[in-house]
């Protein structure tokens, strides 16, 4: 059975037998030549979404849907210069940090108009969800995650260390305890007690602002004011490099190293997000993998407060979509609201409250394990500035443990560059 929502416009093109609307939908997560059209059955987010994508495809009559997938890395540039030489995807996903960005500029559409004609109930969406796709008054987009950092544990080589009570996880509660359990792991296993991705990606600015808020910090204030140059940032900076110096973990790393080291079992923890528990949970089963006994833990809290980071996927159209093939594009934005729980399977968390509040939902793997996760969830004030905000603060802390800068004069500069970037 077809899954029907047609506008009359739609309706009358299938009547007539005219060509089907063809949607393009942009997207980063990777590829997955392999995905098919069962949505309850795929692993990770690549496979996962194209299973949706490709599911929409074949049951929405009168659409075929054209997926341009994207390198995560070069994903911005990339919908930005489609934009700039107009011909940005009919659909395309977005982060909740860029909204300010693209609904400032016109760039994305307004869907408050379009969202009961497609059958999508936004008071379904929890309010945090709502709160994400909103700028200035408007919805600016169709949510579809909350995801944050996890500290993802080798329960076995935590067992070997000692750091394994009642069948949980011993983690830190401070930075004192967090170089004192390293030393304790390294020792026992011989092995690195954290892995990330500090070489690349932008994972180790995570893990220094959650770090910053959980001293009741930031790195910019809501009036626009850069806050970078801190005791606070300068706390979060030193309770990693204490790590690198003592040779309990690696900063040369990069994302797929650093997960390739947690799933070959050379790391005790690897900090990386909600994105990556149904992978690393179908790898753990793996036999020919040496990671067999994994656990998806909170962020711990090293400092006062309990905090993470955190940020949203949503889907958004162009401003410049108009006609059926707005309806269209709507049509498969409903869609992949309909599968909010399929899309949860990944890891992430489920924006939908009908989902949130589903048995389904609750019995998804290692989902009580990181139950904390949404409460301790926080980002920073919103900013048009922020792509280049984050970019700057990556080459600015790589620069300090990849090259040795001192940390202040890395808090330094980046706190000018920041504040100039806010002032434009």
């Amino acid at each position: 059975m077809k899954h029907v929502l047609l506008t009359a416009a739609a309706a009358a093109t299938i009547a007539t037998g005219a060509t089907a609307q063809e949607v393009t939908l942009g997207r980063f997560f990777g590829a997955c030549e392999e995905a098919g059209t069962d949505t309850t059955t795929s692993v990770g987010e690549a496979c996962i979404i194209q299973s949706i994508i490709n599911a929409a495809d074949a049951e929405l009559d009168g659409i075929t849907i054209n997926t341009l997938p994207t390198d995560w890395g070069n994903y911005y540039d990339q919908i930005k210069a489609a934009y700039a030489g107009g011909t940005p995807p009919d659909i395309h996903v977005m982060h909740r940090h860029r909204v300010p960005e693209f609904a400032g500029l016109g760039a994305i559409a307004e869907l408050s108009g379009d969202l009961e004609a497609a059958g999508i109930d936004p008071s379904d969406w929890a309010p945090a969800a709502l709160e994400a796709v909103s700028h200035e008054g408007g919805i600016y987009g169709v949510p579809m995650d909350f995801h944050a950092n996890l500290w993802h544990v080798n329960m076995d080589l935590m067992a070997e260390a000692g750091l394994v009570e009642d069948g949980k996880p011993i983690l830190p509660t401070s930075p004192e305890e967090l170089l004192a359990q390293a030393q304790q792991f390294k020792d026992a296993t011989g092995q690195d007690y954290l892995a990330a991705d500090f070489a690349q990606f932008p994972i180790g600015v995570r893990l220094v602002l959650a770090l910053m808020w959980q001293q009741d910090a930031n790195i910019f204030t809501e009036d626009g004011t850069a806050t970078i140059d801190t005791e606070a940032a300068a706390n979060a900076v030193t309770a990693i490099t204490q790590l690198f110096d003592a040779g309990l973990a690696d900063p040369q790393l990069n994302y797929a190293d650093s997960q390739q080291a947690f799933l070959n079992g050379e790391a005790g923890i690897l900090v990386n997000g909600t994105w990556v528990v149904d992978f690393y949970d179908a790898q753990a089963a793996d036999p020919d993998v040496p990671l067999s006994s994994y656990y998806a833990a909170d962020f711990p809290t090293l400092f006062g407060t309990g905090a993470t980071w955190a940020d949203s996927h949503m889907w958004a159209i162009p401003a410049s979509l108009a006609g059926e093939q707005r309806a269209a594009a709507m049509q498969v934005l409903a869609f992949i609201n309909d599968h909010n729980i399929d899309w949860a399977r990944t890891g992430h968390m489920a924006v939908r409250n009908s989902v949130l509040e589903s048995d389904a939902y609750a019995d998804l793997p290692h989902r009580d394990e990181y139950a904390g996760t949404a409460g301790i969830a926080r980002d920073t004030p919103p900013s048009a500035r922020y792509g280049a905000i984050q970019d700057v603060l990556n080459r600015e802390l790589q620069a300090v443990w990849l090259t040795g800068k001192p940390v202040g004069d890395a808090l330094a500069d980046a706190e000018l560059e920041v504040q100039d970037l806010l002032d434009r």
